[in-house]
């Protein structure tokens, strides 16, 4: 009879390992998050250690001394691996597994290791696994782990290949099938945005630094029903809602990846058609954590990767969320970059109606004025009207329907006068 084992999962106990360029300098907050981004993977932090040097070390990410007081802590801590909060070079790698005789890991793959376990659509997956692979290609030889199965036996014998070329072989095929998916994806993106185009509804893109409440915004404005958790990358996949403003006028509601700080390069590559939802946004929403003390930073992130993905042009509406965890809930709150700024609480429902109004300030710049008279055989207009502008004034009048209106001006164009 065959015994039966119990599995026991075992949890990761990590010593986060940073290094601080200049007095001042925001490592100790960054190893805050850094923190919350292990937790999130299911790790345990049981120690931290912070060397202030001009740069880290090109070849062990520390100094000589610091390695030899880390590799103590670890024995102390009874650590199974430590996290670096920066990305490790192949080199960094494989001499600190050597030196340290332990699992290590950098920020970039803790993030990719969220992303991995978010991904729930298959544009998602497809994205994940492709940075994934980009991050796992340079850092074959330090990894010291195969995607190769070949082994001993008919068929296998001879010089062959060595085990790394095999591995960079396969890891270079599944990313050139991985692209030729995500471009299909991509494809089906742009012709539904082809589609809404035709449509002129306008589009508001949700953006921010993750857990700044843009889930939570987007399910109290429409009740979408996205997860909502106090944690690091709760939701990955972004979400599109229908919001009608008190206008009458609709709009498009798009919720995006949250961005972070030290944002792997890998993903901002893969996530970029997904990140784009912002560049084809009519108007932009800023959610940020009033209640964060590195709110600032996390602003400056935010507009930094905007700026990578060439989204500058566009009207920006700041929100100040999380208000209700604000001790001075008086104190000024300003960013210099967005046409409106507004505290809100999205979970408390405050400031939700200002928001909508604010919107629907930007979306009447871009429209036209127009009082006229529309005879009755012409009424399918005015439903036009209704849909894509927003109605100010409606009269039945002997000769027909007299209206006031906003009207975008490619609505404007199709009406017939």
């Amino acid at each position: 009879m065959a015994e039966v084992y119990e599995t026991k999962k075992l949890t990761e106990r990590v010593v986060l390992v940073g290094v601080a360029f200049q007095e001042g300098d925001d490592t100790v907050s960054s190893l805050d998050e850094l923190a919350e981004l292990a937790a999130t993977a299911g790790a345990v932090t049981v120690g931290r250690l912070i060397q202030n040097r001009e740069a880290p070390h090109p070849g062990t990410y520390l100094g000589k001394g610091k390695i030899e007081e880390l590799k103590q802590l670890i024995w102390e801590e009874d650590a199974t691996g430590i996290i670096c909060d920066d990305e490790l070079s192949p080199a960094q790698l494989a001499n600190l597994q050597d030196m340290l005789d332990t699992k290590v890991m950098d920020r970039t793959l803790i993030i990719l290791d969220i992303f991995a376990q978010r991904a729930s659509t298959r544009e998602g997956k497809i994205q994940v696994e492709l940075a994934q692979l980009r991050y796992r290609a340079t850092r074959l030889t330090g990894l010291g782990q195969s995607l190769s199965r070949l082994g001993g036996g008919i068929g296998t014998r001879g010089p062959g290949e060595k085990k790394l070329e095999v591995d960079r072989r396969l890891i270079r095929d599944r990313i050139s099938q991985l692209k030729q998916e995500l471009e299909a994806v991509k494809r089906h993106r742009e012709v539904a945005r082809q589609q809404r185009s035709k449509n002129p509804v306008p589009v508001a893109a949700i953006v921010g630094y993750t857990n700044a409440g843009k889930s939570t915004l987007l399910n109290q404005l429409t009740g979408a029903d996205v997860l909502e958790e106090d944690k690091l990358f709760a939701t990955l996949d972004p979400t599109t809602r229908n919001l009608k403003l008190d206008s009458g006028q609709e709009i498009l509601l798009t919720d995006t990846v949250g961005f972070i700080r030290k944002l792997p390069h890998h993903l901002i590559q893969a996530f970029r058609s997904t990140l784009e939802e912002a560049k084809y946004a009519d108007i932009i929403l800023h959610v940020v954590d009033a209640s964060n003390p590195q709110m600032d930073v996390h602003m400056h992130v935010v507009y930094d990767t905007l700026n990578q993905l060439e989204v500058g042009d566009k009207p920006v509406i700041t929100l100040f969320n999380k208000m209700d965890c604000v001790a001075e809930a008086d104190a000024v709150m300003k960013d210099f970059r967005a046409e409106k700024t507004l505290k809100i609480s999205a979970k408390q429902e405050i400031g939700l109606d200002d928001v909508k109004e604010a919107m629907e300030d930007i979306l009447r710049r871009s429209k036209i004025l127009i009082e006229r008279v529309f005879a009755y055989p012409k009424a399918g207009d005015i439903a036009v009207i209704r849909k894509y502008g927003q109605l100010l004034e409606e009269e039945y009048r002997a000769d027909g329907i007299f209206i006031r209106a906003y009207v975008p001006k490619d609505v404007y164009a199709q009406l017939e006068f």
